[in-house]
């Protein structure tokens, strides 16, 4: 705790109470109301899901649509409003606090720290999404960005601006609204590290209660969803690689070994802790990736991929403006498929990926972590378009390989882009082994962030309640998978998209609530 806070005790006070919920029963530890709701419900949604995957894919899509075609301005306003809000945080006078205190120091050296931020941020879905989407704009699947016309020279490079968009400040902004909120009132102002903390300055001691479960509860089924779907998405590409590589069958039974060797490390990562374990693999992560990033750059097409690098930044921001608007579009479809859907899902995974920010955070200024976390994983997000979508599109251009036909599978055009490069079974192993890697530190880092809300924001607590969470997201998605196959998988995503509507809501008041409290503590600090 922070002894410059003014209403410390108030502070303690309350975090004693959220421990008054808690039970310890069978080695666990946890806050029982939130525990309990969030497991039964998952549990049911997986139960009808198995029961009957028609009905839900069906229930749940016509949610989705439904939240997109009526709520497109108010995700695409959102995502617009939390960026502006972030550079507000990074250029005003709050920039400069310190979370923690003057004297906090940091828990990991800088370059771990950036490794982990983008290791359990983008890095799982740019191994998937970094060769498809570029692709997938470029030929016209779901439509194309600003009605650019498609397999044209001009299409080419609004796929790669695009694709930059979707993963660059934009959705990295909510990310840190919730780390920088968590942080600030976790490590300056003494409150329990989990969602409902952040509500404090609005609805105070009734964030000790059910408003506050409600909020928590929200948090762990959007953060479930996300994780399981990825899951099961990325067992899916990884099934497909093995099958390219080794003949492996590319079906239900590969995928769900997949995941099951995936949980199983996840466990032994749990078990060595935030230093021996994320940490760990997140170095890992960035040495592969990188390895893989300069090699095909080096056997791609180097001089084009060196020109386009400095053109997408320009293009970037040329186009940053006319992707964020919604008014009036006449790509309206595409719009609503892609950049609605992605905020929608960025949304979903805000309450994981900033809790965990926010716990590898204390030490730095808020300004550094805003800076951080907006400018250097955007930078290698064009970095990693650049090299790996301007290769596959440079083949889809010059009718190479089975990318000139446009996007056949989603899961394998990475592979298919690796397959017209030299020593492609190298590259493409390599491609297998970052993913799973990737997937491990997304499996720990949710586990360790569904752990920390469910025990009521307590940051030590058993071990076997991270493994039980780690191990649920596993029997979730190889659940879903037995059950409805891909059709379960989309149910999951539009339940996803469905709980991102709400809690977009949640995320513009935690900005209230962060600003306020910001404000008291400027202003009682200045005394």
């Amino acid at each position: 705790m922070n002894p410059d806070s003014s209403d410390n005790n108030q502070n303690y006070e309350s975090q004693y109470t959220i421990g008054q919920h808690n039970i310890q029963k069978l080695g666990f530890d946890v806050h029982k109301p939130v525990f309990t709701i969030s497991a039964l419900l998952i549990l049911s949604f997986v139960f009808i899901t198995l029961f009957n995957p028609e009905l839900a894919n069906q229930s749940l899509s016509a949610s989705k649509a439904w939240c997109i075609e009526h709520f497109d301005w108010f995700f695409m306003g959102a995502a617009n409003f939390f960026l502006l809000f972030c550079l507000v945080l990074t250029v005003g006078p709050v920039g400069k606090i310190r979370l923690g205190g003057d004297g906090a120091t940091t828990d990991f050296t800088t370059r771990s720290w950036l490794a982990m931020l983008f290791a359990a941020g983008v890095g799982i879905g740019l191994m998937f999404w970094g060769v498809a989407e570029p692709v997938a704009y470029y030929s016209n699947w779901f439509g194309t960005p600003l009605s650019v016309s498609p397999n044209t020279p001009e299409a080419a490079q609004l796929a790669i601006t695009a694709s930059v968009f979707h993963w660059g400040v934009h959705g990295w902004a909510f990310f840190i609204i919730v780390a920088v909120a968590l942080a600030f009132f976790h490590y300056n102002k003494g409150l329990p590290l989990t969602i409902r903390s952040v509500f404090y300055p609005i609805i105070g001691d009734r964030c000790w209660g059910w408003p506050g479960h409600i909020i928590d509860i929200s948090a762990v089924v959007a953060t479930l969803f996300g994780l399981a779907t990825s899951l099961g998405l990325g067992a899916t590409q990884a099934s497909s690689g093995l099958n390219y590589l080794f003949n492996a069958p590319d079906g239900l039974i590969t995928q769900i070994l997949v995941i099951v060797t995936i949980s199983a490390i996840t466990v032994i990562s749990v078990k060595r802790g935030l230093q021996g374990g994320i940490k760990l693999l997140s170095n890992i992560n960035m040495f592969f990736a990188f390895l893989l990033l300069c090699f095909v750059f080096l056997v791609g097409p180097s001089v084009l991929l060196l020109e386009s690098f400095f053109n997408n930044i320009v293009d970037y921001a040329i186009n940053i403006i006319p992707l964020s608007n919604w008014h009036d579009r006449s790509d309206e479809s595409w719009m609503h498929a892609w950049t609605v859907f992605y905020w929608a899902w960025w949304v979903s995974w805000s309450p994981f990926v900033g809790m965990f920010i926010a716990r590898i955070s204390r030490g730095r200024t808020i300004r550094e972590l805003t800076i951080a976390a907006l400018f250097v994983p955007t930078m290698v997000v064009m970095l990693w378009f650049t090299v790996f979508g301007n290769t596959a599109l440079f083949q889809a251009q010059q009718n190479i390989g089975e990318l000139s036909n446009g996007i056949s599978s989603v899961s394998l055009a990475m592979f298919q882009m690796l397959e017209n490069l030299p020593f492609n079974i190298i590259s493409s192993g390599v491609g297998i082994l970052l993913l799973l890697i990737f997937f491990i530190t997304s499996s720990d880092s949710g586990a360790l962030v569904l752990d920390t809300i469910t025990a009521g924001g307590k940051l030590e607590t058993p071990i076997p309640q991270r493994i039980f969470w780690a191990l649920l997201q596993g029997l979730i998605a190889c659940a879903l998978l037995y059950g409805g196959g891909a059709m379960a998988l989309n149910a999951l995503q539009a339940a996803t998209i469905t709980a991102a509507l709400p809690f977009t809501a949640i995320l513009l008041i935690m900005c209230l609530s962060l600003y306020k409290g910001l404000r008291e503590y400027s202003f009682t600090n200045a005394k």
